[in-house]
């Protein structure tokens, strides 16, 4: 390959077609961090609002070190994947300020290869590959490569193929603009290969094989869990507990719940209440939401009595959040 061509075809394809997005027209390393985690298996159209909702209201690493986490977890409410969350705030506290290498990234909370990778290259144009889905499949169908990318192996393989092809020179350029390409161009299924800028790279156009790549490793079977949630209302207040434990929804705030199992779940879907699927990376989640009408609230432990006018100040789950819109709409 010729790299200086592959070069100069894949920065003029990304100068006519690229996104203007906020966290391209900054080099500040707080923001492109908070970007890149937000970005994190979330599509960019859904991601851009709680971006700007975040960076409006934690400007700085420091005011986000201010804050509390339950501030912090209210912001993130519906986007999923918590753990991004409370990672930042972990981080948050570990660093005065961004370090400015790819070393010193790697040591915050949250941080792997690819975000230190990205915000070294992004915030310091140091030359540092930067490799999420999008670039995995450029490098798998420009090398033909049937390894999956996803598995130890792969992504120490395409690690190296990702320095071998990097431009040393322009490593922010380059990293923008193999991401965008992937993201926009070299897509997952479909991709108008006829006209592609880079074709005569690809090795997989060559050998025809552009729609099997790039592989993954099998998926982990999905695991139905069934939770009864219980919404007591009495003179505008109900009961509201925070999950503790180590799950995904640690730290977020929800109703009385007991988790039972299909058999039981399928006597109580029979009585009145509102039924919700929620589809989780290794989960499908299904809930029934009932509201009880009470004279007094009951007591239960760990649960805190709060007015409904204030639950908007707790941080929810989507899947409590859907309910909410449907049981009690403003």
């Amino acid at each position: 390959m010729k790299k200086e061509i592959f070069y100069s075809q894949l920065a003029d394809w990304y100068e006519c077609h690229h996104r203007i997005l906020p966290w391209r027209e900054t080099q500040d390393p707080y923001c492109i961090w908070i970007s890149e985690i937000i970005l994190q298996q979330t599509r960019v159209d859904q991601g851009m609002d709680y971006y700007l909702r975040f960076i409006d209201r934690f400007p700085t690493l420091a005011s986000l070190a201010a804050a509390e986490e339950d501030e912090v977890l209210r912001l993130w409410q519906g986007l999923g994947y918590y753990s991004r969350a409370r990672n930042i705030y972990k981080a948050s506290h570990q660093v005065s300020e961004m370090p400015r290498t790819y070393e010193g990234l790697r040591q915050m909370a949250g941080i792997g290869d690819y975000t230190a990778g990205a915000i070294a290259s992004f915030a310091y144009n140091l030359p540092h590959p930067a490799l999420d889905g999008n670039v995995y499949r450029v490098l798998a169908r420009l090398t033909d490569c049937e390894m999956a990318f996803d598995t130890s192996a792969g992504k120490k393989h395409f690690h190296q193929v990702a320095e071998e092809l990097l431009d040393r020179e322009h490593p922010r350029l380059f990293n923008s603009a193999i991401m965008e390409f992937g993201a926009l161009y070299c897509v997952p299924q479909h991709p108008d290969c006829e006209h592609c800028p880079l074709q005569i790279f690809c090795e997989a156009y060559r050998h025809n094989t552009v729609d099997l790549l790039p592989v993954r490793k099998p998926r982990p079977k999905v695991r139905d869990r069934y939770f009864l949630y219980s919404i007591y209302l009495s003179d505008h207040q109900t009961l509201i507990h925070q999950r503790q434990g180590n799950d995904i929804w640690r730290h977020l705030w929800e109703f009385p719940l007991e988790e039972v199992d299909a058999a039981r779940f399928e006597q109580e879907s029979t009585r009145h209440g509102l039924v919700l699927t929620h589809q989780l990376s290794h989960q499908r989640l299904h809930a029934i939401f009932s509201v009880h009408r009470v004279q007094q609230l009951p007591t239960l432990p760990d649960t805190r009595v709060v007015r409904l006018g204030d639950l908007d100040d707790y941080a929810f789950s989507r899947l409590t959040l859907r309910a909410l819109e449907q049981l009690l709409p403003h």
